[in-house]
Protein backbone atom coordinates (compact mmCIF):
# COMPACT_ATOMS: atom_id res chain seq x y z
CA UNK A 1 0.00 0.00 0.00
CA UNK A 2 1.76 3.22 -1.13
CA UNK A 3 1.08 5.89 1.74
CA UNK A 4 -0.06 9.33 0.83
CA UNK A 5 1.23 12.35 2.71
CA UNK A 6 -2.00 12.86 4.22
CA UNK A 7 -1.90 9.34 5.27
CA UNK A 8 1.35 9.38 6.70
CA UNK A 9 0.26 12.24 9.11
CA UNK A 10 -2.53 10.41 9.91
CA UNK A 11 -0.30 7.46 11.16
CA UNK A 12 1.82 10.06 13.09
CA UNK A 13 -1.25 11.89 14.75
CA UNK A 14 -1.92 8.08 15.84
CA UNK A 15 1.42 7.26 17.08
CA UNK A 16 1.80 10.27 19.38
CA UNK A 17 -1.72 10.06 20.57
CA UNK A 18 -0.59 6.09 22.00
CA UNK A 19 1.51 7.67 24.76
CA UNK A 20 -2.20 9.07 26.55
CA UNK A 21 -3.88 5.49 26.48
CA UNK A 22 -3.56 2.91 29.29
CA UNK A 23 -0.48 2.33 32.01
CA UNK A 24 -3.36 3.79 34.57
CA UNK A 25 -2.26 3.33 38.02
CA UNK A 26 -3.16 0.73 40.78
CA UNK A 27 -4.52 1.19 43.49
CA UNK A 28 -3.99 -0.42 46.93
CA UNK A 29 -7.97 -0.45 48.77
CA UNK A 30 -7.04 -0.76 52.37
CA UNK A 31 -9.98 0.37 54.03
CA UNK A 32 -12.90 -1.43 52.13
CA UNK A 33 -11.24 -5.05 53.14
CA UNK A 34 -10.44 -6.18 56.66
CA UNK A 35 -8.44 -9.35 56.04
CA UNK A 36 -4.45 -8.62 56.52
CA UNK A 37 -3.94 -12.05 54.45
CA UNK A 38 -5.72 -10.96 51.12
CA UNK A 39 -4.76 -7.51 49.02
CA UNK A 40 -7.03 -6.09 47.02
CA UNK A 41 -6.20 -3.38 44.08
CA UNK A 42 -7.98 -1.52 41.41
CA UNK A 43 -6.68 -0.23 37.96
CA UNK A 44 -8.00 3.39 37.99
CA UNK A 45 -8.96 3.55 34.12
CA UNK A 46 -10.80 6.73 34.22
CA UNK A 47 -7.18 7.88 34.07
CA UNK A 48 -6.67 8.37 30.49
CA UNK A 49 -7.79 9.66 27.37
CA UNK A 50 -11.64 10.56 27.10
CA UNK A 51 -11.61 9.14 30.43
CA UNK A 52 -12.68 5.31 30.59
CA UNK A 53 -11.48 1.82 30.20
CA UNK A 54 -13.28 1.96 26.47
CA UNK A 55 -10.36 4.61 25.55
CA UNK A 56 -8.14 1.35 25.18
CA UNK A 57 -9.96 -1.05 22.80
CA UNK A 58 -11.44 2.14 21.41
CA UNK A 59 -7.75 3.51 20.12
CA UNK A 60 -6.46 -0.24 19.15
CA UNK A 61 -9.78 -0.95 16.91
CA UNK A 62 -8.79 2.86 15.23
CA UNK A 63 -5.04 2.66 15.32
CA UNK A 64 -5.46 -0.90 13.40
CA UNK A 65 -7.93 -0.15 10.87
CA UNK A 66 -5.48 3.09 10.27
CA UNK A 67 -2.38 1.35 9.77
CA UNK A 68 -4.15 -1.62 7.40
CA UNK A 69 -6.08 1.33 5.23
CA UNK A 70 -9.45 0.04 6.43
CA UNK A 71 -9.68 3.74 8.01
CA UNK A 72 -8.72 7.42 7.12
CA UNK A 73 -10.79 10.80 6.92
CA UNK A 74 -12.54 9.98 3.88
CA UNK A 75 -14.63 7.26 6.06
CA UNK A 76 -16.00 7.83 9.02
CA UNK A 77 -16.21 5.33 12.04
CA UNK A 78 -19.59 3.82 13.03
CA UNK A 79 -20.14 1.58 15.90
CA UNK A 80 -23.13 1.06 18.63
CA UNK A 81 -22.08 2.21 22.63
CA UNK A 82 -23.96 2.45 25.41
CA UNK A 83 -22.24 5.10 26.44
CA UNK A 84 -18.19 5.34 27.16
CA UNK A 85 -16.78 3.44 24.31
CA UNK A 86 -18.71 6.34 22.23
CA UNK A 87 -17.15 8.86 24.04
CA UNK A 88 -13.56 7.37 23.38
CA UNK A 89 -14.14 6.81 19.82
CA UNK A 90 -15.63 10.26 19.49
CA UNK A 91 -12.91 11.88 21.58
CA UNK A 92 -10.36 10.00 19.31
CA UNK A 93 -12.14 10.79 16.38
CA UNK A 94 -11.82 14.41 17.01
CA UNK A 95 -7.97 14.52 17.93
CA UNK A 96 -7.22 12.85 14.52
CA UNK A 97 -10.26 14.55 12.55
CA UNK A 98 -12.07 11.54 11.59
CA UNK A 99 -15.70 11.82 11.87
CA UNK A 100 -17.88 9.73 14.40
CA UNK A 101 -21.35 8.38 14.40
CA UNK A 102 -22.28 6.27 17.47
CA UNK A 103 -25.73 4.21 17.51
CA UNK A 104 -26.80 4.77 21.17
CA UNK A 105 -29.45 3.85 23.39
CA UNK A 106 -31.91 7.13 24.40
CA UNK A 107 -31.54 6.07 27.81
CA UNK A 108 -27.61 6.83 28.07
CA UNK A 109 -27.03 9.58 31.05
CA UNK A 110 -27.40 13.53 29.82
CA UNK A 111 -23.08 13.52 30.55
CA UNK A 112 -22.34 10.92 27.88
CA UNK A 113 -24.60 12.48 25.78
CA UNK A 114 -23.32 16.73 26.57
CA UNK A 115 -19.84 14.70 26.11
CA UNK A 116 -20.58 13.59 22.45
CA UNK A 117 -21.92 16.62 21.59
CA UNK A 118 -18.80 18.51 22.56
CA UNK A 119 -16.74 16.25 20.48
CA UNK A 120 -18.87 16.55 17.62
CA UNK A 121 -20.39 13.17 17.16
CA UNK A 122 -23.10 12.71 14.96
CA UNK A 123 -25.74 10.26 17.62
CA UNK A 124 -28.29 8.76 16.35
CA UNK A 125 -30.62 7.20 18.99
CA UNK A 126 -32.08 4.03 19.63
CA UNK A 127 -35.31 2.32 21.91
CA UNK A 128 -33.85 2.73 25.45
CA UNK A 129 -35.83 -1.01 25.68
CA UNK A 130 -33.49 -2.30 22.90
CA UNK A 131 -30.72 -1.57 24.81
CA UNK A 132 -27.24 -2.11 22.69
CA UNK A 133 -28.62 -5.06 21.56
CA UNK A 134 -30.82 -2.67 19.36
CA UNK A 135 -27.88 -0.58 18.76
CA UNK A 136 -26.01 -2.64 17.34
CA UNK A 137 -28.74 -3.89 14.88
CA UNK A 138 -29.11 -0.30 13.73
CA UNK A 139 -25.31 0.60 13.26
CA UNK A 140 -25.21 -2.96 10.81
CA UNK A 141 -28.13 -1.58 8.72
CA UNK A 142 -26.48 1.49 8.46
CA UNK A 143 -23.06 0.33 7.11
CA UNK A 144 -25.06 -1.85 5.16
CA UNK A 145 -26.67 0.41 2.96
CA UNK A 146 -23.42 2.70 2.84
CA UNK A 147 -20.31 0.38 3.32
CA UNK A 148 -17.79 3.18 0.98
CA UNK A 149 -18.84 5.72 3.69
CA UNK A 150 -17.98 4.07 7.25
CA UNK A 151 -15.28 1.84 8.61
CA UNK A 152 -17.55 -0.12 10.97
CA UNK A 153 -15.63 -0.76 14.51
CA UNK A 154 -17.82 -3.51 15.68
CA UNK A 155 -16.83 -3.35 19.37
CA UNK A 156 -18.75 -6.39 20.24
CA UNK A 157 -16.76 -8.71 17.11
CA UNK A 158 -13.36 -6.57 16.48
CA UNK A 159 -10.71 -8.86 18.04
CA UNK A 160 -8.42 -5.70 18.31
CA UNK A 161 -10.92 -5.29 21.09
CA UNK A 162 -9.71 -7.73 23.38
CA UNK A 163 -6.32 -7.31 22.34
CA UNK A 164 -5.92 -4.25 23.75
CA UNK A 165 -6.54 -5.52 27.22
CA UNK A 166 -4.17 -8.90 26.48
CA UNK A 167 -1.20 -6.57 25.36
CA UNK A 168 -2.00 -3.19 27.96
CA UNK A 169 -4.02 -4.00 30.78
CA UNK A 170 -2.79 -7.41 31.19
CA UNK A 171 0.79 -7.04 31.20
CA UNK A 172 0.32 -3.65 33.00
CA UNK A 173 -1.20 -5.29 36.07
CA UNK A 174 1.17 -8.37 36.03
CA UNK A 175 4.36 -5.82 36.37
CA UNK A 176 2.45 -3.73 38.60
CA UNK A 177 2.06 -6.42 41.16
CA UNK A 178 5.58 -7.84 40.95
CA UNK A 179 3.71 -10.97 39.44
CA UNK A 180 2.15 -11.52 42.80
CA UNK A 181 -1.46 -11.14 41.79
CA UNK A 182 -3.27 -14.46 42.25
CA UNK A 183 -6.86 -13.25 41.43
CA UNK A 184 -8.46 -11.04 38.60
CA UNK A 185 -11.97 -10.03 38.92
CA UNK A 186 -13.96 -8.02 36.28
CA UNK A 187 -17.47 -7.17 34.64
CA UNK A 188 -19.08 -8.42 31.40
CA UNK A 189 -20.05 -5.84 29.09
CA UNK A 190 -18.24 -6.13 25.59
CA UNK A 191 -16.10 -8.80 27.45
CA UNK A 192 -13.59 -7.51 25.71
CA UNK A 193 -11.63 -6.55 29.33
CA UNK A 194 -12.21 -9.67 30.92
CA UNK A 195 -11.20 -11.73 27.72
CA UNK A 196 -7.76 -9.74 26.85
CA UNK A 197 -6.63 -9.19 30.20
CA UNK A 198 -7.32 -12.53 31.64
CA UNK A 199 -5.44 -14.60 28.40
CA UNK A 200 -2.26 -12.79 29.15
CA UNK A 201 -2.84 -13.36 32.96
CA UNK A 202 -3.17 -16.89 31.87
CA UNK A 203 -0.37 -16.64 30.32
CA UNK A 204 2.23 -15.00 32.34
CA UNK A 205 0.73 -17.23 35.34
CA UNK A 206 -1.51 -20.09 34.85
CA UNK A 207 -2.56 -20.23 38.13
CA UNK A 208 -4.15 -17.10 38.32
CA UNK A 209 -7.95 -17.25 38.95
CA UNK A 210 -10.14 -15.33 37.28
CA UNK A 211 -13.53 -14.42 38.30
CA UNK A 212 -16.47 -12.99 35.63
CA UNK A 213 -19.22 -10.53 36.74
CA UNK A 214 -22.15 -10.09 35.42
CA UNK A 215 -26.04 -8.47 36.51
CA UNK A 216 -28.25 -10.69 38.34
CA UNK A 217 -31.67 -9.78 36.19
CA UNK A 218 -31.86 -8.79 32.29
CA UNK A 219 -32.98 -5.47 33.52
CA UNK A 220 -30.39 -4.09 35.48
CA UNK A 221 -28.78 -0.74 36.02
CA UNK A 222 -25.07 -1.52 35.29
CA UNK A 223 -24.38 0.70 32.37
CA UNK A 224 -22.20 -1.35 29.67
CA UNK A 225 -22.89 -4.69 31.54
CA UNK A 226 -24.41 -7.36 29.92
CA UNK A 227 -26.85 -9.84 31.25
CA UNK A 228 -25.31 -12.89 28.58
CA UNK A 229 -28.31 -15.16 29.16
CA UNK A 230 -30.66 -12.70 27.77
CA UNK A 231 -28.66 -10.36 25.38
CA UNK A 232 -26.61 -11.03 22.28
CA UNK A 233 -23.51 -12.45 22.93
CA UNK A 234 -20.06 -10.78 22.33
CA UNK A 235 -18.48 -12.83 19.52
CA UNK A 236 -15.19 -12.12 21.28
CA UNK A 237 -16.48 -14.00 24.03
CA UNK A 238 -14.34 -16.32 25.17
CA UNK A 239 -16.82 -18.45 27.71
CA UNK A 240 -14.11 -21.02 28.19
CA UNK A 241 -11.77 -18.29 30.46
CA UNK A 242 -13.53 -17.67 33.29
CA UNK A 243 -13.26 -19.82 36.59
CA UNK A 244 -16.37 -18.65 38.12
CA UNK A 245 -18.87 -16.27 37.27
CA UNK A 246 -20.65 -14.26 40.28
CA UNK A 247 -23.77 -12.65 40.09
CA UNK A 248 -23.87 -8.81 41.23
CA UNK A 249 -26.90 -6.93 42.46
CA UNK A 250 -27.66 -3.12 40.63
CA UNK A 251 -28.67 -2.06 43.91
CA UNK A 252 -25.92 -3.10 46.32
CA UNK A 253 -23.45 -1.70 43.96
CA UNK A 254 -25.10 1.63 44.01
CA UNK A 255 -24.60 1.14 47.93
CA UNK A 256 -20.92 0.20 47.45
CA UNK A 257 -20.69 4.09 45.64
CA UNK A 258 -21.44 5.57 49.05
CA UNK A 259 -19.27 3.19 50.61
CA UNK A 260 -15.89 3.51 48.48
CA UNK A 261 -16.53 7.68 48.67
CA UNK A 262 -16.68 7.27 52.13
CA UNK A 263 -13.89 4.65 52.90
CA UNK A 264 -11.96 5.10 49.80
CA UNK A 265 -12.10 8.67 48.61
CA UNK A 266 -13.29 7.24 45.35
CA UNK A 267 -16.43 8.39 43.38
CA UNK A 268 -17.32 5.49 41.57
CA UNK A 269 -19.54 4.46 38.53
CA UNK A 270 -22.29 1.80 39.05
CA UNK A 271 -19.85 -0.77 37.04
CA UNK A 272 -16.97 0.39 38.98
CA UNK A 273 -18.55 -0.44 42.35
CA UNK A 274 -20.18 -3.73 41.01
CA UNK A 275 -16.63 -4.97 40.17
CA UNK A 276 -15.62 -3.79 43.73
CA UNK A 277 -18.16 -6.18 45.11
CA UNK A 278 -17.11 -8.95 43.35
CA UNK A 279 -13.54 -8.36 44.64
CA UNK A 280 -14.80 -8.37 47.44
CA UNK A 281 -16.78 -11.20 47.39
CA UNK A 282 -13.80 -13.07 45.73
CA UNK A 283 -11.86 -12.11 48.77
CA UNK A 284 -14.17 -13.88 51.46
CA UNK A 285 -13.76 -17.20 49.87
CA UNK A 286 -9.98 -17.00 50.40
CA UNK A 287 -7.70 -17.04 53.16
CA UNK A 288 -4.57 -15.26 51.26
CA UNK A 289 -3.98 -13.76 47.89
CA UNK A 290 -3.58 -10.46 45.79
CA UNK A 291 -6.60 -9.76 43.82
CA UNK A 292 -6.44 -7.21 41.34
CA UNK A 293 -9.73 -5.64 39.49
CA UNK A 294 -10.71 -2.59 37.53
CA UNK A 295 -12.37 0.68 38.20
CA UNK A 296 -13.89 1.27 34.50
CA UNK A 297 -14.57 5.11 34.85
CA UNK A 298 -15.73 6.75 37.83
CA UNK A 299 -18.86 8.64 38.93
CA UNK A 300 -18.88 12.12 36.65
CA UNK A 301 -21.07 10.64 34.05
CA UNK A 302 -23.84 9.40 36.34
CA UNK A 303 -25.39 12.39 37.74
CA UNK A 304 -28.94 10.73 37.85
CA UNK A 305 -27.00 7.61 39.80
CA UNK A 306 -25.66 10.17 42.18
CA UNK A 307 -28.56 12.22 43.18
CA UNK A 308 -30.30 9.28 44.48
CA UNK A 309 -27.51 7.72 46.39
CA UNK A 310 -26.25 11.17 47.80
Amino acid sequence: MILTQTDIELVEKVSALERFIGKTPLLPLERVLHKKSVKLYAKLEWQQFSGSVKARPAFNIIKEAVLSGELDRERGILDASSGNTAIAYAAIGAALNIPVTICLPENASPERKLLLKAYGADVIYTSKFGTTDEAQEKAQALYRAAPDRYFYANQYGNENNWKAHYEGTGEEIFEQTQGKITHFVAGLGTTGSFTGTGRKLKILNPTIHLTSLQPDTALHGLEGWKHLETALVPKIYDAELAHENLWIDTFESYQWIKEAADKEGLLLSPSAAANLIGALKVAEEIEEGVIVTLFPDNGEKYGEVMKEIF
